[in-house]
């Protein structure tokens, strides 16, 4: 399936080649125009060009389909070319430079005659009631269909569309949140394509259905398509148009698309399967991916006609653009090929970089996506991850020691304390590992605790947060039940008596005295006058 696409890419590529599809004639030619509809394609003719030959013949024809005579086509062959006349009215003459190839003056005279009469018949006939009539019947028809149309797409487009593609991706197709997002975004457009075609196509069926309007839509698709067709880029001998570079920019996307598709089944069908470990899978499909894509341009800008060394002169602009603004973006591109060869975080790796902690889910060409505990996506610059100190708990090993500081009040076993420390880190198997076997330090007298350290392993750095939490409630636990006291922090003051820094005179002494003792004496009577009234 997947070589059938690219064939399909590639085949259609060829189709819409530049030089391949559009001849220019350089106005040698014109088209006779009645209603809207073509007719005839005359060429240039003595003084006459060809627009201006197709002009009258288009002022004659709108005069006779006017009237409701009926039409009387007769060709004349006395003279030395052929001419044609309508409703005994000269119409016009038929020249060498009118044949088609491999047809002689008297059939095209006699094929000309044949179309202009049936095109003169339709015209009349498109002008009565009864016609004018039967076709607002079908255009309100077409007008409903049109709605129920638009309605199911809406309704089914995305559910159908999307299973179809989950079915060639497989169940694991969509390996990243950004590819989903990206798929949705696709199956939207497309969606938004397809319902705008509709209506212009519905709208242009219905104009097609009246002369006046077809001929205003005939006018408007004829200079919308020159317009468009009309070259915009000149780069060495080729030029290209609008669709030339919508076409070039569809199929980029296509190839975009197809590629991250061959990389999901590379990652899910065939990476997997090997048994190499995570990092390494998102390695080999991340190169995997820009290298296909990088070919892949090349091919496609080779087979559409475009000599890479004419794009020279862009690349230049392109560096001095570097230069100039865009260090940082070309910075931290070389910092993720860096990171994807040298690979000192993979994805799947819990990595402590500055005062983010989480899980690197992927490592992209500008920057790399690590996921917290809060499940909260943190997008880091790649070359944050080379200039800064990176801390990679999974590096070479998962397993990492934890430290746990526990404080005791002074008196307490410390045998016992050390034996508890040990159980409760038993107590959270298989989170902390057996082996290596888990230790415990006495680090130091404190000021009001004694100081221990319960040093643990764990194979899960990632869970680090929660095994501790878990290790805490066991030690609590386990020491509220061997009641060791765990103390809070205690400070002893002392206070020392003497003489205040005033040396006073012994008459302010003696007066001093006196006033306390008359104060003592006061407040005895008042306490004894209380007694007496109680």
């Amino acid at each position: 399936m997947i070589f059938s696409i690219i064939a399909l890419i590639l085949s259609s590529l060829m189709i819409f080649t530049p030089g391949a599809a559009l001849v220019e004639f350089k106005n040698s030619t014109a088209p006779v125009v009645l209603d809207g509809r073509p007719i005839l394609k005359i060429s240039s003719a003595g003084e006459y060009t060809a627009q201006k030959r197709a002009e009258l013949i288009e002022q004659k024809l709108s005069t006779v389909v006017s009237s409701s005579k009926p039409i009387h086509l007769k060709v004349k062959t006395d003279e030395k070319l052929p001419t044609i006349w309508l409703n005994d009215a000269y119409l016009l003459t038929v020249t060498q430079k009118d044949v088609f190839p491999g047809s002689n003056l008297k059939e095209q005279t006699d094929i000309w005659a044949e179309k202009i009469e049936d095109s003169v018949k339709i015209a009349q006939k498109e002008r009565s009631l009864k016609f004018l009539g039967n076709t607002l019947i079908k255009v309100g028809l077409i007008i409903n269909g049109a709605i129920v149309i638009n309605w199911l797409l809406k309704l089914v487009w995305r559910k159908y569309l999307y299973q179809v593609i989950l079915f060639f991706l497989g169940n694991h197709g969509i390996a990243h949140p950004e590819e989903s997002k990206s798929l949705s975004i696709l199956i939207s457009l497309s969606l938004l394509v397809t319902r705008i075609a509709l209506w212009i196509g519905t709208i242009l069926y219905i104009t097609n259905k009246f002369p006046l309007t077809r001929q205003f839509s005939y006018q408007f698709t004829d200079t919308l398509i020159s317009t468009f067709t009309s070259p915009v880029i000149h780069l060495g001998n080729q030029t290209y148009s609008v669709p030339d570079l919508l076409i070039l920019v569809g199929l980029v996307w296509a190839l975009i698309i197809g590629v991250g598709g061959i990389t999901n089944i590379l990652r899910s069908r065939i990476l997997r399967v090997t048994g190499i470990n995570r990092g390494a899978q998102e390695a080999i499909a991340t190169m995997t991916k820009y290298s296909l894509i990088t070919i892949g341009v090349m091919v496609l800008l080779q087979v559409w006609g475009l000599d890479l060394s004419s794009i020279t002169l862009l690349a230049s602009a392109f560096g001095v653009g570097i230069g100039l603004g865009f260090q940082d973006i070309a910075k931290n591109f070389g910092s993720g090929l860096v990171l994807l060869f040298e690979r000192p975080i993979q994805v799947g790796d819990f990595v402590e970089i500055g005062e983010y902690q989480g899980t690197v889910e992927r490592i992209g060409a500008r920057s790399t996506m690590i996921k917290t505990f809060d499940h909260v996506s943190i997008i880091v610059p790649n070359s944050r991850f080379l200039e800064a100190e990176l801390i990679n708990w999974d590096h070479d090993h998962p397993v990492s020691a934890l430290r746990l500081p526990v404080g005791v009040a002074y008196g307490s076993n410390v045998e016992g304390v050390c034996q508890a420390l040990l159980d409760a880190a038993a107590a959270v198997y298989p989170d902390v590992l057996s082996m290596p076997e888990p230790q415990v330090l006495f680090i130091e007298f404190g000021d009001s605790s004694l100081n221990f350290e319960l040093r643990v392993w764990t194979a899960e750095p990632s869970k680090q947060v929660i095994i501790r939490s878990e290790l805490y409630f066991k030690i609590e636990a386990i020491l509220r039940e061997r009641q060791i006291e765990i103390p809070f922090p205690q400070q002893d003051l002392h206070l020392r008596s003497g003489n205040l820094p005033i040396d006073l005179s012994p008459r302010m002494e003696a007066m001093l005295m006196q006033f306390f003792q008359q104060e003592s004496n006061g407040k005895k009577v008042n306490l004894t006058g209380k007694e007496q009234r109680n």
